[in-house]
């Protein structure tokens, strides 16, 4: 199922779920296709996993005890000292909002369509790569 040849050794995700079983498929799944894949079980491991290392993409769960995903991706977006990193939503909600003082760039529903996902991992990884070519 390949949807990326180009996949570098940095394409580093960030999957945070509060659900190991969760967690745990699609770090499978991303690993299968050549990423390389952290997980977090909560908004302030994701938050101390960034700031130590900040990821290419960061899959994000909506629904989360203490911090939701919402207030995660706000304090990544907020915090200047972290480069811009993509942000995929994770959402059983047929309609999903977020404020827009908060930028993400896409939602995935659940339960996941793998090809969706990994088209859109592929896609956002892909404009990443090109504004970072444009910038040097």
């Amino acid at each position: 199922m390949n949807f990326s040849p180009s996949i570098t050794s940095t394409d580093r995700i960030l999957v945070v779920d509060d659900v190991a079983d969760n967690s745990f498929l699609l770090q499978m799944l991303l690993e299968d296709e050549g990423y390389q894949v952290e997980v977090a079980d909560s908004g302030a491991a994701a938050l101390a996993k960034i700031e130590s290392a900040p990821p290419k993409l960061v899959l994000l769960d909506v629904m989360m005890p203490g911090m939701n995903g919402y207030e995660v991706a706000q304090q990544i977006r907020e915090n200047i000292e972290l480069p811009f990193i993509p942000i995929v939503m994770v959402t059983g909600h047929d309609q999903p909002t977020v404020s827009k003082s908060v930028q993400v760039e896409g939602f995935l529903r659940k339960p996941i369509e793998f090809d969706e996902l990994l088209s859109q991992v592929h896609a956002i990884l892909e404009r990443a790569r090109k504004k970072t070519v444009e910038r040097v």
